[in-house]
C-alpha cells in the first residue's frame, strides 16, 4: 500500500508561486483582479485564510479540504492561465510550499503575507494594498488549529 505524499494529506499550507521569468504580470491591475476572482472561483477545494498578489509572485495560506495541494495549485494556476487566455506562459513551473505546524507558525506566515507589499514598498500600510487579504475583497476562512 502506497503512503500518500505529504502534500496529498489534508493540512494547512503556505504557498509561493512566481510568474514565468519573474515577469511583473500582476502589475497590471486587471490581471491581479482576475487572479483574486480565480481564487474565489475554486473555493470549494480549499479554505482560504490569506493571500497576496505581488507584481511577480503570489503567496497563499490555505487549508486543503477536497483535493491534494498539487491539484489545488493546478486549479488555481491553470484556471487563471485559461481565464487570461495568454499564449505565453504565465507561471514558473512548480511552487514552494510549507506545511503549517501550529497556530504560531500560521500567524508568522499570515504576517509575512500581509507585510509583503509594505516591504516591497508598494504601499505604506498592508490594508492599503488592494490585492491582499489585509484589504480583503474576498471572504476569508477561519483557521482552526489542531
Amino acid at each position: 500500500m502506497a503512503i500518500p505524499s505529504r502534500t496529498a494529506r489534508p493540512g494547512t499550507y503556505f504557498i509561493t508561486s512566481a510568474t514565468h521569468n519573474r515577469r511583473r504580470h500582476f502589475q497590471v491591475e486587471a490581471n491581479a483582479q482576475l487572479f483574486v476572482e480565480t481564487l474565489e472561483h475554486y473555493r470549494e477545494s480549499y479554505l482560504l485564510h490569506a493571500y497576496v498578489v505581488m507584481p511577480d509572485h503570489i503567496h497563499l495560506l490555505m487549508t486543503l479540504t477536497t483535493v491534494a495541494l498539487e491539484r489545488a495549485m493546478q486549479l488555481i494556476k491553470g484556471g487563471y492561465s485559461h481565464r487570461i487566455g495568454s499564449k505565453m506562459s504565465v507561471w514558473q513551473r512548480g511552487s514552494t510550499d510549507h506545511r503549517i505546524r501550529d497556530a504560531e507558525d500560521f500567524n508568522v506566515r499570515l504576517q509575512y503575507i500581509h507585510r509583503n507589499p509594505v516591504e516591497a514598498r508598494l504601499c505604506d500600510k498592508a490594508e492599503g494594498y488592494g490585492f491582499s487579504s489585509a484589504n480583503a475583497k474576498v471572504r476569508l476562512d477561519e483557521y482552526l488549529s489542531g
